[in-house]
């Protein structure tokens, strides 16, 4: 028998200007749930490339099985039986579910056979997707459950997982955690990466620290506290939210009886959504993605037009078929979830895409002020600690978090009146979660109104006063933070909250109110 299923040893990857992994060594046992632990930019996703195939190391050696192997592309990875599911998704657009996922699998089966079998791993992993569906059409939770399904298919020796769980209920992530005990049992391995630490405490029995691309640590997480393993990480643990209740102001945003057909054939209609943000609260909107929340998140930033007159409103006016740039000049700002794309144009630099959202660096005759932005990005780049090589590197040269964390300080920095945030902190370490969080409360106790839609249950139960679900397209009524449980907002993500419970709570909010 070998020792080991991976091993690694004096893996060094240089990029221009930056050392992403220096001498890494990192042992994965048969059977093995192993984390793999750092701050965004730590250098973690690099090393996983390399073991899958998709980065050359400049230095070291990597042995799967005992065996030296020289792992040149993905295919070869699956071959060797590693599989991988990326945070951020290789998945052609174009393309179908099903298309996509037998792309990877073996030639001898036929379409048809690939349906079925995605159809199957779906209902025995609570994964619900359709294998029809063009890639285009799905959300990016959606996305990743697509990316579970194909891995799980390749049936690996070595899975290696990157934040898995960000877009799953609860109820989702304990059966995925069975499904992955399971698979271990089985002997299969599994590198897990997530910034959830009481996740890796509870799912793994090792764990590999990175920091600035160098192994820091080696430990067993059940061994630790998030204190701890925050320590290991950062260096010191996550400054603590300074909560605080307040009561809120008058109503920023109001949605009334929002109703619209999906303009996507796979999409999700909205049906009667009611909705309220105050000035100086944070309300959150929890729910599996794919259940509407696109879709409204469309209709408020005013990317879709088709609301009904009367149905949105900011600060008594009528938007709902203003475009985002007449929302924005009333004080709404809107951070989307798809970092690259929406949030930033990949080939601009962080400077350039401050236009985005900023106009007070446009001069008469529309000249552009470079040195304004350039001095405006660097605020942003120096006050929330972005890892980058300045105001003019391109956005798609940033790590998923650091590109996150200057998107979110570029639409905070703009001081709203509003602030629509979703998933504010997916894949971002503790650390930046924690900076992230605390300027969105800072935002808000200067008076602004903040929505924000999370699949992190533990995200919203942190920074909101009040919080609806959405499933199906429906919202469900509002509940109270302090009066909410994390098992009850669970099973409203499944649609399970009926009129008696919608009548008890509205009469809640009523009393409180009043």
């Amino acid at each position: 028998m070998t020792t080991s299923r991976l091993q690694l040893t004096g893996i060094t990857k240089r990029y221009p200007g930056v050392v992403a992994n220096k001498d890494v060594h990192l042992t994965v046992a048969p059977g093995e749930i192993h984390a793999v632990l750092g701050e965004n930019g730590a250098g973690k996703s690099t090393l996983m490339k390399i073991i899958y195939g998709s980065v050359k190391p400049d230095e070291g050696a990597v042995l799967f099985n005992g065996k030296p192997v020289h792992i040149r592309n993905p295919q070869e990875a699956r071959a060797l039986g590693i599989s991988m599911v990326f945070q951020h998704f290789s998945l052609f657009d174009t393309l179908t579910v099903a298309e996509n996922v037998w792309l990877g699998l073996d030639k001898s089966l036929t379409l048809e056979e690939v349906t079925e079998s995605i159809r199957a791993k779906a209902a025995e992993y609570g994964l619900d997707i359709a294998p029809e569906r063009p890639v285009h059409t799905l959300s990016v939770g959606e996305m990743q459950r697509v990316e579970i399904i194909r891995a799980l298919l390749t049936q690996p020796q070595l899975l290696i997982l990157d934040e898995p769980t960000s877009v799953l209920t609860p109820q989702a992530v304990e059966k995925l955690f069975v499904v992955l005990k399971k698979l271990a049992s089985e002997g299969c391995s599994i590198l897990y990466i997530s910034h959830k630490l009481h996740e890796i405490r509870e799912l793994c029995t090792a764990c590999t620290v990175l920091r600035g691309g160098q192994v820091t640590g080696v430990c067993n997480p059940q061994q630790e506290s998030n204190a701890s393993l925050s320590r290991l990480m950062i260096g010191a643990e996550p400054p603590a939210l300074g909560l605080r209740e307040q009561r809120p102001g008058v109503a920023v945003m109001q949605v009334r009886g929002l109703s619209l057909k999906s303009d996507d054939p796979f999409g999700t209609d909205l049906e009667g959504v009611q909705l309220t943000v105050c000035a100086g609260e944070v309300v959150g909107i929890a729910g599996v993605s794919g259940n509407g929340q696109g879709e409204l998140l469309f209709c408020l930033s005013g990317e879709d037009r088709r609301a009904p007159a009367g149905s949105i409103s900011v600060s008594g006016t009528d938007v709902s078929r203003f475009g985002p740039g007449k929302r924005r000049s009333l004080g709404l700002h809107f951070v989307p979830e798809e970092r690259l794309g929406r949030g930033a144009v990949p080939t601009l630099g962080l400077a350039h895409n401050l236009l985005l959202s900023r106009r007070d660096a446009i001069g008469a005759g529309g000249w552009l002020k470079l040195g304004v932005l350039r001095e405006q990005a660097q605020d942003i780049i120096t006050r929330y600690k972005v890892k980058t090589a300045g105001p003019d590197a391109a956005a798609k040269s940033l790590s998923g978090g650091n590109l996150q964390k200057f998107i979110v300080g570029r639409e905070i920095e703009a001081r709203p009146k509003l602030l629509i945030v979703s998933q504010p902190t997916w894949g971002v370490d503790v650390g930046a979660s924690a900076q992230i969080r605390g300027e969105i409360l800072a935002l808000r106790d200067a008076g602004c109104a903040v929505l924000v839609v999370s699949e992190e249950l533990d995200e919203l139960f942190e920074i909101c006063d009040r919080l609806y679900v959405m499933a199906k397209g429906r919202l469900s009524p509002s509940v109270d933070r302090s009066k909410a449980s994390v098992t009850q907002i669970g099973e409203w993500m499944s649609g399970l909250w009926n009129q008696g419970a919608a009548a008890a709570v509205q009469a809640e909010v009523a009393h409180d109110q009043a």
